[in-house]
């Protein structure tokens, strides 16, 4: 599973869960008392009341020993009937489990076939554990009775980690397999999508359809997925496997601009594993108000709303990508082989974090790999993160684990163990845990064990620091010269609680000459000793960038400025960068962040932009000109659109037909920082504009034109302002934007616009139920109640309406 929720979200549900009872008592893999062999599947929908009628036949027999009790998760269902070869069975059932009397004694070499009638209210499901979690109900109902004709009706499914129980009796645990089979029926004019094949369709009477799908393979219950909705479905292929996208109408001329680098994807984790891809299929499907980014149901993938991209975005760049990528290695870490228990959620989740990186290098080479690796990293450590293991047998909730210990940092973990391994024995070894665990589980004893098999290297002392042991390496650097030898030496002193052991790469660079010297540091205090020619010009301690770490060192201007321009690395690049940038009085400083506008890559184009000083500004002409060219001919839109903003903070009349040019672009990006920079050179023409675009390009350029509208003081674009608010506040990674949207909630909460208080107080309900599961809706009483306070302060005539309809929102969230 991918997650969207930024880590603004997570620091405020961490918080929450501070309130919440702890539990620390050993969670470790669930027992088998019943192995699942095949599950099968009659399902209809009530649409009104939120309900699915159920039919099932579950296959199991005794794990090891014998027994005359089933027990089945099965959460806050009807229990019409329960049968075993045509006789009714007794049974007890206390909302959450089904436990069912077989009538007779069976051994491990005995399956049997139960048949049971249910209805499912995911409505009513309320979970144990954490108060963080309260409300992950696996099956959820968009717009059932078609009231909202801005929405489109859908039904989809998510199971992990254990709501699959939500919407059938099964034992709802990740060491379990099973095949399957669904017979779906809808109204006729409906799409569905399951796992496995289409086998057939039957038109019914009454105006439905049955649409049977058959999964032959095993999964885990967590998998299972159905999809229903009025869909387009674009078809694509891979290796004569379908690989279908299924999208809104609206999105179907641009689904393979989304989605269509799915069998590339395919064909290169194929590659690299050694195994190929092993299902009859790979679709993707676009969910309304999914709860999280993405989910790896077994061949047929959900994503949230955030995919959906039109052209003037994509033309910038896919930011939907990485999430494809994270879902197709799923198919292989996580449901070919799966964690045995949401304790070892690292052989899933890291490896599928670690699959952007790979994909990344491949597709678009180690530059933009290097950059997402360091904004996982900036985001883990960002974090309350530091103390957390990677396997956890302690957490509180077993949805604890979805955090960036399991992805960010588990990822970087895997990109370490590989470059100490190198890149043939850790692919071969992937192959060899895959190949000996397919269809079953998995878990981090087993991983190293297969790279031990294959490399003939004792890795216990890999694993024991970076998956059973907590934090990173704190490194304080220092340097001793010796000028008659001609030799540096660096000493190395490990500041963190726990001692590691690791390789590291450090360069000597003599000018532009580097040396790269590969070393081991092995004890909390280590130092190391190179010949030198020249006296070095610059040290790079983690030269390579792939050593998860922090670095304290005394480095002066000279030093970042030669790092700038001769590290290769992108997050020493930007160390450099942000530096020098601080010192732009000095001459040498100012030339080299110009320099850097012309650097290969163009993340650094943009920092360079974004940090260039521009006051003085008729003393930099040359320079100004430079970034005039930038914004009309580089080739990425991404570093046009950051250098009209550079050139906007100018407020230079001479410069209008540079943003005049940038309104025209095809691009967003561009288009959106060309109307805020128009507005500070000729206001009318650029909110002129702003009012001629279509509310589709508006909600996309929200945050340039909530600025513009703010600054303005535009009560008559309130409303628009008000239906983006939560989106920018919570899901967006920028704290700039989080705090113009801050700036706006706090307007429309004080303001006399009844639409704009109307359309927020339903934004934050919908957002609230959307992400109720990560109690999102506490987060939401909480601004509505801001809201009302607000509203009492103030002399508006209707201010007494306005709270009625913000206690309104605020009654449905306590609902």
């Amino acid at each position: 599973m991918k997650l969207r929720i930024t880590f603004t979200l997570l620091i405020i549900f961490s918080t929450l869960s501070l309130f919440s009872q702890s539990d620390k008592t050993y969670k470790g893999e669930k027992d088998k008392v019943h192995d699942l062999i095949h599950t099968k599947l009659k399902v209809n929908f009530n649409f009104k009341e939120k309900q699915l009628n159920g039919e099932e036949w579950i296959t199991l027999k005794p794990h090891f020993y014998e027994t005359d009790k089933l027990t089945l998760d099965a959460k806050a269902m009807l229990i019409h009937s329960v049968m075993l070869n045509g006789k009714k069975l007794n049974y007890n059932y206390d909302n959450y489990k089904l436990i069912i009397d077989l009538q007779k004694t069976y051994t491990r070499d005995e399956k049997f076939t139960v048949y049971i009638k249910y209805t499912a209210q995911p409505e009513k499901v309320k979970q144990k554990g954490s108060a963080a979690i309260t409300s992950a109900k696996g099956l959820y109902f968009i717009n059932p009775t078609g009231l909202d004709k801005n929405k489109p009706t859908q039904i989809w499914t998510q199971g992990e980690t254990e709501a699959s129980s939500c919407w059938f009796p099964t034992i709802d645990a990740p060491n379990q397999k099973t095949s399957q089979e669904i017979y779906i029926t809808v109204p006729k004019k409906y799409v569905t999508l399951s796992n496995g094949k289409l086998e057939n369709q039957i038109e019914n009477s009454n105006g439905t359809r049955t649409d049977y799908w058959n999964f032959t393979q095993k999964h885990a219950p967590y998998l299972f997925f159905m999809g229903v909705g009025e869909y387009e479905v674009i078809k694509d292929t891979y290796n004569n496997i379908p690989v279908n996208y299924y999208v809104e109408k609206k999105y179907a001329p641009f689904a393979k601009q989304i989605f269509g680098n799915t069998p590339e994807m395919l064909a290169f984790f194929s590659k690299i594993t050694g195994i190929e891809y092993p299902w009859n299929k790979y679709a993707q499907i676009v969910g309304r108000e999914y709860v999280s980014g993405a989910m790896e149901n077994t061949t047929a993938v959900i994503h949230g709303e955030q995919a959906y991209q039109m052209p003037g975005q994509l033309i910038d760049e896919n930011t939907h990508e990485n999430t494809i990528a994270h879902e197709a290695f799923h198919h292989w870490f996580g449901n070919l082989v799966t964690a045995e228990s949401w304790s070892n959620l690292t052989v899933n989740e890291s490896f599928a974090n670690y699959s952007e990186y790979l994909w990344l290098e491949h597709k678009y080479g180690k530059d933009e790999a290097e950059a997402h690796l360091l904004e996982d990293r900036e985001a883990y450590k960002n974090g309350q993160n530091f103390d957390k293991h990677l396997v956890r047998f302690d957490y509180d909730h077993r949805e604890d684990m979805f955090d960036a210990v399991s992805y960010n940092k588990g990822g970087s973990i895997l990109h370490m163990l590989k470059n100490y391994l190198g890149d043939d024995a850790f692919f071969e070894g992937i192959n060899k845990y895959l190949t000996q665990n397919k269809y079953k589980t998995g878990e981090v004893h087993q991983l190293r064990l297969a790279f031990e098999d294959v490399t003939g290297k004792d890795l216990n002392w890999f694993f024991n620091q970076w998956y059973f042991n907590s934090g990173h390496p704190k490194l304080n650097i220092s340097y001793d010269y010796n000028k008659l030898r001609k030799t540096v030496t660096i000493n190395i002193i490990q500041e963190q609680a726990n001692e590691f052991k690791f390789p590291l790469a450090i360069d000597v660079f003599e000018g532009s000459r580097k040396t790269r010297h590969k070393v081991f540091v092995n004890g909390k205090d280590a130092s190391f000793t190179f010949p030198f020619i020249e006296h070095p010009s610059l040290i790079q301690v983690n030269s390579d960038g792939v050593l998860l770490c922090d670095i304290e060192e005394n480095k002066i201007l000279s030093d970042y400025i030669h790092q700038l321009k001769y590290a290769d690395n992108y997050a020493h690049k930007k160390e450099a960068l942000l530096e020098v940038s601080k010192k732009q009085d000095d001459k040498k400083a100012f030339k080299a962040i110009a320099d850097a506008m012309d650097d290969d890559f163009y993340k650094i184009r943009i920092l360079a932009l974004e940090n260039i000083n521009l006051i003085n500004k008729y003393s930099k002409k040359t320079v100004i000109t430079k970034i005039k060219q930038i914004a009309m001919q580089d080739t990425k839109t991404l570093v046009q659109a950051a250098a009209i903003e550079t050139l906007g903070k100018l407020t230079d009349p001479e410069l209008k037909p540079v943003f005049d040019k940038g309104l025209q672009s095809k691009s967003y990006a561009v288009l959106g920082k060309s109307l805020v920079a128009m507005y500070y050179v000729d206001k009318q023409l650029a909110i002129q504009k702003s009012k001629t675009l279509p509310l589709e390009v508006k909600n996309i350029i929200a945050t340039p034109l909530t600025r513009i509208y703010l600054e303005e003081n535009d009560e008559d674009e309130l409303n628009f302002i008000a239906s983006n608010v939560m989106s920018g506040m919570f899901l967006s990674q920028n704290r700039k934007i989080q705090s113009l949207y801050k700036k706006a909630y706090d307007k429309i909460a004080k303001s006399n616009n009844s639409k704009a208080i109307r359309n927020l107080s339903n934004d934050i309900v919908a957002k609230g139920i959307q992400y109720k599961q990560y109690s999102f809706d506490t987060v939401g009483v909480n601004l509505l109640r801001q809201m009302v306070q607000m509203q009492k302060k103030s002399n508006h005539p209707t201010k007494y309406q306005n709270i009625e309809v913000i206690k309104t929102a605020m009654a449905k969230l306590l609902e």
